[in-house]
């Protein structure tokens, strides 16, 4: 099975793949951002899926992206696993800029978004407590350490908010009184998608501002997109080490997610519904 890889701002194109083609996935919650590539690592004879989330012209504003059809389209593939990687701001004096940062917790400030696969007719109350594989995102931070010359921050606390702008300092400051570490747009629902298809899912994130709380800073796009090309070689140095030395065979909790979680008869479940959500609970509603 390949490993999915979504690439966040400032990784618009894929590892060195080879042997590369192009699909199409047609999904029942419309188009993913692009066509997704698939290929080998090189040397290495793993398979990768990559999805740029932004679209490969970064036409999607963060509200924007098909969250859904990317995970739907990566799920339809057999990808197991999904390796992320996101743009972040920093809300700690401990957290500077061109850190590398692999949370373990998520809060939602996001409101304009679709969060599941589910509705219309079937009803689905899954666990969501620890929002990233930690299986994934140990062998993420591991990655940064041994491929790279930077230090993963281990953990922390990923504030999402709705985007495209930037925090207002009041949201600055609540933030960073609430003990949170890191700020992004992109990391929900993401996460909670990819827990709804029963992949393992964490993200590597780098750190390109200070956020809006600093009295010396204010966020500019210049800024940020400095910072995230000074990154991206090193979140690319990490992914490609954690896709060469994953484990053969790797398998946990989150890939069983759905077992019952499902709160619908299925009797009652509508035809179509079904047939829309069938290849994520199918194994799980007796028809």
């Amino acid at each position: 099975m390949p490993i999915g890889f979504i690439g966040g701002s400032g990784i618009y194109d894929a590892l060195p793949l080879e042997e590369t083609r192009t699909v199409d996935v047609e999904t029942p919650f419309g188009e993913p951002s692009a066509p997704i590539t698939i290929g080998t690592l090189d040397g290495t004879g793993r398979e990768l899926a990559f999805v740029p989330r932004h679209g490969r012209n970064h036409e999607y504003s963060p509200t924007e992206v098909p969250y859904r059809a990317n995970i739907y389209a990566l799920k339809d593939l057999g990808v197991s696993h999904v390796i992320a990687t996101n743009a972040v701001g920093s809300l700690s004096t401990d957290i500077p800029p061109r850190s590398i940062v692999v949370p373990d917790q998520l809060f939602d400030r996001t409101r304009h978004r679709e969060y599941s696969f589910f509705g219309d007719g079937i009803v689905v109350h899954q666990g969501f407590a620890d929002p990233f594989c930690s299986d994934l995102a140990s062998h993420l931070a591991d990655a940064v350490d041994e491929a790279t010359n930077e230090t993963a921050r281990r953990g922390g606390t990923y504030v999402c908010i709705e985007g495209p702008q930037y925090s207002t300092r009041a949201e600055s400051e609540f933030y960073r009184a609430q003990g949170w570490d890191i700020i992004g747009m992109t990391a929900l629902p993401e996460a909670k998608l990819a827990r709804e298809a029963e992949l393992s899912y964490a993200t590597i994130t780098g750190v390109t501002d200070w956020d809006v709380w600093k009295a010396d800073a204010e966020v500019t796009l210049e800024e940020v997109l400095e910072n995230a090309a000074k990154n991206e070689s090193v979140l690319k140095e990490a992914v490609q080490h954690a896709v060469e030395s994953f484990p053969d065979g790797h398998s946990c909790d989150c890939h069983s997610a759905l077992a019952g979680t499902v709160n619908t008869e299925p009797e009652v479940i509508p035809e179509e519904t079904y047939q829309r959500v069938e290849p994520l609970v199918g194994e799980y509603v007796d028809r």
